[in-house]
């Protein structure tokens, strides 16, 4: 006997259902799917966040770091145009020196003398020139008479007894101190007061 033939249109049909039925597994997986993709995109973002987040540290570390260097490096630089004369002026200490000796030396009534007052003026007026040049360069006298005693600036050499003044009180200048810029060149060798009533103690007798 001969079989039926089925008809094309049927195993069309049949292959199309078939189709359909292997696709409905895919189409359920399919939120799955982009849920995993999703995650690891959002992984992708913050590992990329974090990274960028660290150059940008390191970014500012590194010019906090070159600032930093070049402050000091500017302060290096202002030190050593500030101080480089300090040997030149410890030099010229002395002819400041012996320039004061000079006036010091002349007594009062031996000023009165023409020759005198013929020379004097002049060596006043060159010890004063060469004070405001040393000034320039940011070198400045110390003379602390009459000021409360200070171990930074000044070298004591002897006390001097005074009961009217307060113990540590300047006295008396030896020898003028320097300092250039805010170093000190030379201590100004002085005297000290000894024995006088504190400030505190001298205020309260007055008020008694």
């Amino acid at each position: 006997m001969n079989e039926p033939k089925q008809h094309p249109l049927n195993d069309q049909e049949e292959q199309e259902k078939m189709s359909q039925a292997a696709d409905t597994p895919e189409t359920e997986a399919a939120p799955e799917t982009e849920a995993a993709e999703d995650g690891g995109e959002n992984d992708i973002v913050a590992a990329k966040d974090a990274e960028i987040a660290e150059l940008r540290d390191k970014l500012l570390r590194a010019m906090a770091d070159v600032e930093n260097m070049r402050r000091r490096t500017e302060r290096e630089k202002q030190d050593a145009h500030t101080y480089a004369v300090t040997k030149f002026a410890r030099d010229m200490l002395g002819v400041a020196d012996n320039l004061r000796r000079a006036i010091e030396s002349i007594p009062a009534a031996a000023r009165e003398n023409p020759d005198v007052k013929n020379v004097l003026p002049g060596i006043e007026l060159t010890e004063s020139e060469l004070l405001n040049t040393l000034e320039k360069y940011q070198i400045r006298k110390i003379d602390p008479k009459g000021e409360k005693f200070d171990p930074n600036l000044h070298q004591a050499m002897y006390e001097i007894e005074d009961p009217t003044v307060e113990p540590g009180t300047v006295l008396q200048v030896t020898q003028a101190g320097f300092v250039i810029a805010d170093r000190l060149l030379r201590p100004a060798m002085v005297g000290v007061s000894k024995g006088g009533q504190k400030r505190s103690e001298a205020h309260v007798d007055e008020k008694v």
